[in-house]
């Protein structure tokens, strides 16, 4: 026997016979899962490296190794149903009915059909990135993945926001990493009225200046000019301090975080030694015994002089 003919053989056995039919969907759904797998895996071997060849952004491609992962699932596990005859009969049975079954798929797929739709536009628009710091309502973190469902964002506690990217797509989202890293950190101190408010200007000037992380934004030009590195300005008054805020620069928010809290420190402890006094609340608390005593020596008082008036 050729080949030609053993080929033959194998596929009428396959796709005349029952027990051949079984082994045939079998054989299709291995294929399928394994070779998902198989790019999966190689995607996600090659796709950051050749991202950063590449000179591109690899978010993108992340949508499309799992746009590629449901083509794949729909076409071997469709073509399997369609090997089974009695299956084969049911679809046609219920196409017939196109109808109302649109209108059932429709209502039950709009959300996740919209979440598919909006993980394109982010991945097409990229109003952020994989591994870009955003801030979406009140939650703060690092997008870790992006799915054709949802986005996952890691926040600094090492948990997991899992929000459908319907929703994400249609919040206002801070993007810490767009264009460009360098972030403005907003020091604020009050201080007493009594203190010397040039002095401790210039002191939150120097530590900031002096901070191992402190990045210099200046241009050139203002460089020329000679306009100072960090700048401090008065920006209001309370009850009791005068409140002073400084610009800091940082090349990235991580640094922008860390040089804010170290400030916040060393400021504080050069006041401190410099005698500038950062103001507390006074409160004043009136004892109950005390009152009550006040009361009952003033009710003798009364006492006693209506019953010298009555002698």
């Amino acid at each position: 026997m050729d080949i030609n003919s053993f080929i033959t053989h194998i596929a009428d056995y396959l796709f005349s016979t029952s027990s051949g039919k079984v082994i045939l969907i079998l054989l299709v759904l291995s294929l399928t899962f394994s070779l998902e797998r198989i790019l999966s895996i190689a995607f996600s071997r090659n796709l950051k490296r050749g991202s950063h060849l590449l000179n591109v952004d690899h978010t993108q491609y992340i949508i499309l190794k799992r746009f590629i992962s449901v083509i794949i699932y729909v076409v071997g596990i469709g073509f399997a149903i369609y090997l089974i005859p009695a299956l084969r009969n049911l679809s046609v049975s219920l196409f017939a009915g196109a109808g109302v079954l649109a209108v059932i798929i429709g209502f039950a797929s709009q959300k996740a059909i919209a979440n598919l739709i909006s993980g394109l536009f982010i991945a097409i628009y990229k109003p952020f990135r994989v591994d870009d710091i955003i801030k979406f309502s009140d939650k703060i973190g690092v997008v870790e993945d992006i799915t054709l469902r949802h986005t996952v964002i890691r926040n600094f506690e090492n948990k997991r926001y899992i929000i459908p990217n319907s929703v994400i797509s249609e919040e206002v989202i801070e993007n810490f990493n767009i264009e460009e890293q360098k972030t403005c950190r907003y020091v604020e101190f009050g201080i007493s009225y009594d203190s010397d408010i040039d002095k401790a200007m210039k002191i939150m000037q120097e530590e900031a200046i002096n901070h191992p992380e402190f990045y210099d934004n200046r241009t050139a030009e203002e460089k020329k000019q000679r306009k100072q590195k960090v700048t401090v300005r008065v920006i209001g008054f309370g009850d009791s301090s005068v409140n002073l805020r400084a610009w800091v620069w940082a090349k990235d928010p991580s640094a922008a975080f860390r040089i804010g809290t170290d400030l916040n420190k060393l400021i504080k402890q050069r006041f401190d030694r410099e005698g500038i006094e950062i103001p507390f609340p006074y409160r004043t608390i009136v004892m109950k015994e005390t009152k009550n005593k006040n009361r009952a020596n003033r009710r003798n008082k009364r006492l006693t002089k209506k019953h010298k008036s009555r002698r």
